[in-house]
């Protein structure tokens, strides 16, 4: 029997495996160590957070990576809902925070190795990422403004895999599918004395599975990591092209049981879809051990958007850059060992915003006032503003060792600038430039328990800060310009209890309870004739309590994991228009969802199985409508052939019993269009062949 290799102190938790065995029924663990503390590497025993690292493609293989649902898929409280309409990021809420989102990601924080992808207020494009180079995931659940400020939900760190071993080792892969579903990935890395490269080249168009719902991407990423006199230098670039996405909108309930494929016929009709461009390229520098570390970031992006939508056609040139400084050390004042961390980030965000209107299906023969070019798609300049947001965020955390338990405080301070230069100013039209403030601290503190080596227990109260985003401050109900001076930021504070570790050897398993008041929740809702825009308002007072459990376990070649989330959110102290919503579920959560998987492994084989059996939940503040519940089943196979060159051919079936289902809901809409259906059965397969290790 192997040994069983773990330390606890210097040392790390293990939530993988390497190395299975059919002979072997005890496995050995890989030691694993987290970095989303912005700290040195710890083990997520030693820490008072609810943290999971996981390898996408480690539990599940033969996933196409095509999407945020398949990477964070099994993560305990979070919740990814693919809204499966190219112009929309998939729906990512952990604990509840992030189901309001229109677009992008909000109230979660995403990183790429260390380095925020989410802008200064708050919103996060999730539409540019190449999933192929993430080798490893690292999530915080839990108010985590303490550490990052203006994240209500968590943080979700996506680090990049290793280079190849080889000075240079190539490697091509196709995927094919349903609805017209193509992707070609060229990839290539190595290692030459202390650099290493890795890059990616990618391709991918579909026909959609619902009507106007074509998509066409290009795009490409470069990574380059040097080790020069003990600092970690890296380099990392993304170039993101996206001409075509077609935008179908979400159904009434009539129509999505009559025919979950068709699209909106206003979107249609009004030649709804977006075009992006995008560049990113971020430069780090690390250096340090578990005594003492230093990590230095800086970067910059550049983001265009020609996006017609039903009400307006939106036209956004957008420059960001930001930069972070942090370090830690272990310091010993008497006699109690301890850690001090602190840092700084800085971001800046400028967007040069027009709306037109949307003249796409005007058949008139001679001009109007709303559309006076005859055949134009754009029409009237109805906005033309310049906005500019800053933050700046300083943090500090102490931590101290008594006996066997670890203490922990911190604090950050964030201070978010909105400002609006109006650029369309006409007699009729004021001048609605204006700027506005938003700041919190927010402290943490959190206490955490080993017991033995192989568990421990933990108990933290955090708080949370979240502005709403630019967009949600712009767009304001009354039709005016500027800022939304009635739209305030959220406030939440969490108190949470877990335990974590490994039973028996070799059972991961973790247990989180936790609940959570928060104050002014922002909240969207559309208004009658509006054509499907939305707008924001803060909620008076909502609750959250929860549960989150994951076990997983392998046995010879088999692997078998399993995650459960239960979500009761509730309204407590909410009125609109003189009608009290108090006691009402919030919208846009299931309020159970259980996932597991399955997975075997021969040597040069794969079988890997995994279902989703989510609850319902409301489409509405009212919980008058509601999205039903479903249980979907997907199933993949694969193999290997290895020589000087290699090949590996997968097979994938998802939703196998074709279920029809809605998995994302589009919250307090207008005209009863509150559903965004899922795909029913589909089959692909896909094949890489590679030369080099």
């Amino acid at each position: 029997m192997r040994t069983l290799w773990l330390s606890i102190g210097s040392s790390s938790f293990l939530y993988l495996t390497s190395g299975v065995s059919a002979q072997t029924p005890a496995v050995p663990l890989a030691p694993v160590e987290v970095t989303v503390t912005r700290d040195a590497a710890r083990s997520p025993l030693e820490l008072p957070f609810a943290i999971t690292r996981i390898q996408p493609d480690s539990a599940r293989p033969g996933q196409r990576q095509s999407s945020l649902e398949e990477t964070l898929a099994l993560l305990p409280g979070v919740i990814v809902a693919n809204r499966t309409n190219p112009t929309q990021d998939p729906r990512i809420s952990i604990r509840g925070f992030g189901a309001r989102s229109a677009f992008g990601v909000r109230g979660v924080r995403i990183l790429r190795d260390g380095i925020p992808l989410t802008l200064p207020d708050g919103q996060t494009p999730v539409d540019y990422l190449d999933l192929e180079a993430v080798g490893s995931v690292e999530v915080i659940r839990g108010s985590a403004s303490a550490l990052y400020g203006n994240a209500a939900g968590g943080v979700i760190d996506l680090r990049s895999g290793d280079a190849p071993a080889d000075p240079i080792a190539l490697q091509l892969r196709g995927w094919s599918g349903g609805s017209g579903y193509r992707r070609w990935v060229a990839a290539a890395g190595g290692r030459s004395g202390i650099a290493r490269y890795q890059g990616h080249l990618a391709q991918t168009r579909s026909d959609g599975f619902r009507q106007h719902s074509r998509q066409e991407i290009t795009s490409g990423s470069v990574r380059l990591t040097a080790r020069v006199s003990g600092t970690e230098l890296a380099l990392n670039g993304i170039g993101f092209h996206m001409p075509v996405a077609e935008n179908p909108g979400a159904l009434t309930a009539a129509e999505f049981e009559s025919d979950y494929r068709m699209a909106d016929e206003l979107n249609v009709r009004k030649g709804a879809r977006k075009k992006v461009r995008q560049g990113q390229l971020g430069f780090s520098a690390s250096r340090g051990s578990r005594q003492r570390d230093m990590f230095a970031s800086v970067y910059a992006g550049q983001r265009t958007l020609d996006n017609p939508l039903t009400f307006a056609i939106v036209d956004i040139d957008r420059a960001t850059a930001g930069a972070t400084l942090r370090g830690s050390t272990a310091v010993r004042v008497a006699g109690i060992s301890g850690r001090l961390s602190a840092g700084l980030d800085v971001q800046s965000q400028r967007d040069d915003r027009l709306n037109f209107a949307n003249c796409f299906d005007n058949e008139l023969t001679v001009p109007t006032a709303v559309c006076p070019g005859v055949g134009e798609e754009r029409g009237t300049l109805r906005l033309d503003q310049r906005e500019r947001i800053s933050s700046i965020g300083p943090f500090a955390r102490a931590e101290a060792e008594l006996g066997r338990y670890g203490v922990s405080l911190g604090a950050r301070a964030d201070n978010v600038k909105f400002r609006v230069e109006d650029g369309l100013i006409l007699a009729n039209n004021p001048d609605d430039s204006g700027e506005r403030t938003l700041r919190a601290v927010s402290p943490m503190a959190g206490v955490v328990a080993r017991i033995g080596k192989l568990h421990s227990a933990y108990a933290n109260v955090s708080t949370a800060f979240e502005t709403p985003t630019t967009t949600e401050l712009a767009n304001q109900a009354d039709g005016t310009a500027g800022i939304n001076a009635d739209l305030d930021p959220q406030f939440a504070t969490t108190y949470e209890l877990g335990m974590k570790g490994i039973a028996r050897s070799r059972i991961r398993y973790e247990l989180t309870g936790y609940a959570s008041r928060v104050r002014d929740e922002l909240l969207p809702f559309e208004v009658p004739d509006g054509a499907g825009r939305r707008y924001f308002r803060n909620a008076g007072r909502t609750r959250r309590r929860g549960l989150e459990a994951a076990a997983s376990t392998v046995f010879r070649s088999v692997e078998l994991g399993a995650t459960y989330t239960f979500s009761h959110f509730q309204f407590i102290n909410f009125v609109v228009d003189s009608v009290r919503y108090d006691g009402n579920r919030l919208p846009g959560i299931p309020q159970q969802q259980f996932q597991a998987y399955a997975t075997w492994r021969g040597r040069n084989a794969f079988v890997s199985a995994d279902g989703t059996f989510a609850g319902s939940m409301f489409a509405n503040d009212a919980n008058s409508v509601r999205a039903g519940g479903y249980e979907i089943l997907n199933l993949r196979a694969g193999g290997s052939i290895a020589g000087q060159a290699w090949l590996s051919p997968t097979i994938g079936v998802q939703n196998i019993f074709s279920r029809r289902y809605v998995p994302s809901v589009n919250i307090n809409a207008t005209a009863d269009k509150f559903y965004e259906p899922a795909a029913g059965r589909v089959v692909y397969a896909g094949l890489t062949v590679g030369a080099g290790r």
